[in-house]
């Protein structure tokens, strides 16, 4: 076992307007997937041990509470964060370092008001 976690789901009650922040704040392309009873944008997974799935799906509520997901935010997590605000989130703990030294983290509110961190080495 290379990692602890598979698979994660970010819930949202508006696919397209969380696929269009985290394409944002990621700067990268989300594919957007419409199945019976649900519809998923699906982050690049090609060469990553976990794959993220953005999903609308009855039962599922965003939520600033319980488990917090850490993406990664390359080198320095400040670039993502600077584009949070500016995409409909809302930043809680701006870049902070670790008091271990293992990098920095930040904690913000997605679009639809999930609880995200960002973690990198700078």
């Amino acid at each position: 076992m290379n990692t602890y976690i598979s698979i994660f789901e970010i819930p949202a009650t508006d696919i397209s307007r969380a696929i269009e922040f985290y394409q944002a704040i990621l700067d990268m392309n989300i594919e957007k997937v419409e199945m019976p009873g649900m519809e998923m944008g699906i982050l690049p997974y090609e060469e990553q041990a976990v794959t993220g799935v953005i999903l609308k799906e009855e039962g599922l509520r965003p939520s600033a509470d319980g488990v917090t997901i850490y993406l990664n935010g390359g080198e320095n997590l400040q670039t993502i964060l600077d584009r949070v605000e500016k995409n409909s989130g809302k930043i809680l703990i701006p870049k902070t370092a670790h008091a271990d030294d293992m990098g920095y983290f930040a904690i913000f509110l997605d679009s639809e008001g999930n609880k995200m961190g960002l973690h990198s080495p700078n």
